[in-house]
């Protein structure tokens, strides 16, 4: 899923100042438009820009990336399939490295002397979102019957809550005699 793939600004940072030791600190700052995607069958859209601020700083051969990625998503409620704004703020923390020897599962080899931080932002913000999209906690969503959001009307809909397993048997008492 390449939800930034079509980002005016690409979000690649030159490294080899900080590499070879001039500039041990290189400040990000990226602001940009993330373009609609698609996730598990929802569209999703930004319900603004997206601001990535952050640092990059060296220690002998891993360089470390702090950020900070803010974002309002626009999203669809799972329950009562209304619009709603989910805020993402969140920090994040990844190790890179130069150094091809390295052994450290944990830390991303670097090939070249610039750095693309696009996917990383991307990831970030997809494992973000929620697996149950919900516009608030008490959401009541649709009535199963005449479709209106509970949130807002009430229908006169029966929606008795009855297991379709025994559906069957409500027949049995509904013509008992007493």
């Amino acid at each position: 899923m390449n939800l930034l793939c079509n980002i005016s600004i690409i979000m690649k940072v030159q490294i080899s100042d900080i590499v070879s030791g001039k500039d041990r600190n290189k400040k990000i700052d990226y602001e940009f438009e993330i373009p609609q995607f698609d996730f598990e069958g929802t569209k999703i859209k930004s319900a603004g820009s997206c601001h990535v601020d952050g640092v990059i700083s060296a220690n002998d051969d891993i360089l470390m990336l702090n950020a900070e990625i803010k974002v309002n998503l626009e999203i669809i409620c799972s329950r009562c399939l209304d619009t709603f704004i989910y805020p993402i703020d969140i920090d994040i923390e990844e190790r890179f490295t130069t150094n091809t020897e390295s052994q450290d599962d944990e830390v991303v080899v670097v090939f070249d002397d610039v750095l693309d931080i696009t996917e990383i932002v991307e990831t970030s913000i997809i494992s973000t979102l929620p697996i149950k999209r919900l516009c608030k906690d008490d959401c009541k969503g649709l009535c199963q019957e005449c479709g209106c959001n509970l949130n807002f009307n009430t229908c006169s809909c029966n929606n008795e809550d009855v297991d379709i397993r025994f559906e069957a048997l409500r027949g049995l008492f509904d013509n008992k005699e007493v």
